[in-house]
C-alpha cells in the first residue's frame, strides 16, 4: 500500500499562517487544501506554523514534531482508502504558559494569517444572549494580565497590539470552527477581550483587522486504535495521531484578506458573498442531521453511525425531521439543489469506511444544541407549523444526559457541564419543562406552550415505552 508524500521541498516553504488548534479536523482540512497548492508549486510562502493555548496542546505538539510536523491523513473511501503524509505545517510552536512564543510569531510580518480551530465551544459565547461573554473567567484573566494571556484571543489581541506598535498591517483573523457567522463571533471575542483592557486598541482591531466569515466542512472522526492500526497498515505504525476523514471536503470563505491570501481556488475552495447561505444549509442539515441520529442512537447502544444509519428507524426519523422541519426554512444557496444536497449527507453518513461514532455526535450537546437544532425549531415555529420531531430530539438528549441506555448501561460523562446536566435530566423524568427552563439553550422556547407540551410527551414516552417504540410512535404521526 503506497502513501503519498509532498511533491515540493519542504525545506524551500516559509510561514505565512499561524494556525491555532491543531485537532483532526484542521489537519484533514485546511492542512490538506494548503499540501494540495503546494503540490501544483503555488502559495510555498503560506505555509503554516501550529500552535496551542491549551495544556493537552502540548502533547500533540510532541507527536507531531517528532515526525518533523507531518500528518497522516488517511481518506476512507468505501471504494478504497489512499494515504498521504501532508507537509504544509512547518513548525509547531511551543506550547507554554503565557504564550510568548506563540504572540512573538503573530507580530512577525511574514505572518499575513491567523486561523483557527478551537471548537464550537471556545468562543466564550453566552448561550442566552448569543453574544461574546466578557464575564466568562478566562476573558476576566486574560483582560487583567494581557501581556501574558491565556485564551488563544488573548494572544491575538497582544500580538495586533505589537504589530500597531511596529507599524507593521496587521494579519487577517480566520475561523474553522463550525459556527453560523463564524468570523463574526471571532471578532466579537477578540475586540470584545481587547475592550476589557484597552477600548483605544479594541476600536483600532475593529477598524483595521478582517475576519472572513467561513464555511467548513469534512467528517473527520477521533483518533484511536483502529485509526493507529490503519495506519500501520500502511507502514506508518510509529505515528501516534494519524487522521481519518471521509473523501468529501467543502471550503467556503469571503474574500475579504487585506494582506493577501494563498490561491486556494485553484484547490478548490470556493470565495464568496453567499457563505451565510452555504453554512445555513450545512449547520442546519449536516450538523444538525448529526444531532438528530446521535441521541437515539446512543440511547439503543449503537456504536457507529453508519449502523445508526442502517437502523430503518433512525434512518427514517433523518428522514422525516429534517424533510419536514428543517430543510423547508433553509435559504436557496447559490449553484445549490438542496435535496440533493440532502442526499450527499445521508451518503456521506452511512459510509462505513469513516466508523465515525454515536458517542463522539453526542458530544458537548450544551453547546451544539443551541447552534445546529434551535433556530431550526424557532424558524418553524414562527412560520405557524409545529416541530414535534425536533421536541423529539430534545428530548432525546435529555433522556441521554440522564446517564442510561435503554438497555441500562451506563453512559459515561460526554460534556463540559455533564453534572449539572445529568442532575437536570433526571428531575426532568417527573418534571419536564425543568429541562427547557434551561434559558442559555432554549431562550423562551419554555413559554411555548406546543413545543413544551410535544417536549414533555415525548420525555415520557422515552421514559415509559423506550426509544423504539417512540420512534415508531413519531414516525407514524
Amino acid at each position: 500500500m503506497t502513501v503519498e508524500t509532498p511533491r515540493y521541498d519542504r525545506s524551500k516553504l516559509t510561514p505565512g499562517i499561524v494556525h491555532i488548534g491543531l485537532g483532526n479536523f484542521h489537519r484533514a482540512h485546511m492542512a490538506v487544501y494548503l499540501d494540495d497548492l503546494f503540490n501544483l508549486g503555488l502559495g510555498h510562502d503560506w505555509a503554516i506554523l501550529g500552535a496551542g493555548v491549551r495544556a493537552p496542546d502540548a502533547k500533540m505538539r510532541d507527536a507531531l514534531k517528532g515526525q518533523d510536523c507531518l500528518s497522516t491523513v488517511i481518506e476512507l473511501d468505501p471504494a478504497g482508502k489512499t494515504c498521504r503524509r501532508v507537509g504544509s505545517m512547518i513548525d509547531f510552536l511551543p506550547v507554554e504558559a503565557g504564550n510568548a512564543s506563540l504572540i512573538a510569531a503573530m507580530t512577525q510580518p511574514e505572518i499575513r494569517i491567523v486561523s483557527l480551530t478551537v471548537t464550537e465551544g471556545g468562543y466564550f459565547i453566552n448561550a442566552a444572549t448569543g453574544q461574546f461573554d466578557p464575564a466568562a473567567p478566562e476573558i476576566m484573566a486574560d483582560a487583567a494580565n494581557p501581556d501574558a494571556p491565556g485564551t488563544a484571543f488573548g494572544a491575538i489581541v497582544a500580538a495586533l497590539k505589537a504589530r500597531r506598535a511596529a507599524g507593521v498591517p496587521p494579519f487577517t483573523v480566520m475561523c474553522c470552527d463550525n459556527l453560523p457567522g463564524n468570523g463574526h463571533v471571532t471578532r466579537a471575542a477578540v475586540v470584545g477581550l481587547a475592550r476589557l483592557s484597552d477600548p483605544e486598541l479594541a476600536g483600532w482591531i475593529d477598524t483595521h483587522v478582517a475576519f472572513p466569515n467561513a464555511m467548513v466542512d469534512r467528517i473527520t472522526p477521533a483518533t484511536g486504535p483502529r485509526e493507529r492500526t490503519m495506519a500501520a497498515s500502511f507502514g506508518l505504525a510509529d505515528d501516534p495521531v494519524p487522521v481519518t476523514c471521509e473523501p468529501f471536503r467543502q471550503w467556503v470563505v469571503e474574500d475579504h484578506f487585506p494582506a493577501g491570501r494563498p490561491p486556494l481556488e485553484q484547490v478548490g475552495v470556493t470565495f464568496s458573498d453567499h457563505v451565510h447561505a452555504y453554512e445555513m444549509m450545512k449547520i442546519r442539515i449536516l450538523n444538525g442531521g448529526h444531532a438528530i441520529i446521535a441521541y437515539p442512537g446512543g440511547l439503543m447502544d449503537i456504536e457507529y453511525v453508519h449502523e445508526a444509519m442502517a437502523h430503518r428507524l433512525i434512518s427514517a426519523l433523518l428522514d422525516k425531521v429534517e424533510r419536514e422541519e428543517v430543510i423547508p426554512y433553509v435559504p436557496l444557496v447559490p449553484d445549490t439543489d438542496i435535496p440533493a444536497y440532502f442526499d450527499l449527507i445521508r451518503a456521506r453518513f452511512a459510509n462505513p469506511e469513516v466508523a465515525d461514532t454515536e458517542r463522539r455526535l453526542c458530544l458537548d450537546g450544551s453547546n451544539r444544541q443551541p447552534k445546529f437544532i434551535i433556530p431550526s425549531v424557532r424558524d418553524a415555529l414562527a412560520a405557524g407549523r409545529p416541530a414535534r420531531g425536533l421536541a423529539l430530539v430534545s428530548a432525546m438528549w435529555c433522556r441521554y444526559c440522564a446517564g442510561r441506555t435503554d438497555s441500562g448501561a451506563e453512559i459515561a460523562p460526554n460534556d463540559p457541564n455533564w453534572d449539572v446536566l445529568q442532575g437536570l435530566a433526571r428531575q426532568a423524568q417527573e418534571q419536564p419543562y425543568v429541562w427547557l427552563e434551561q434559558r442559555t439553550i432554549y431562550g423562551d422556547l419554555a413559554d411555548h406552550a406546543g413545543f413544551a407540551a410535544d417536549f414533555a410527551h415525548w420525555l415520557r414516552s422515552l421514559a415509559t415505552q423506550g426509544t423504539e417504540a417512540t420512534l415508531r410512535a413519531y414516525l407514524a404521526s
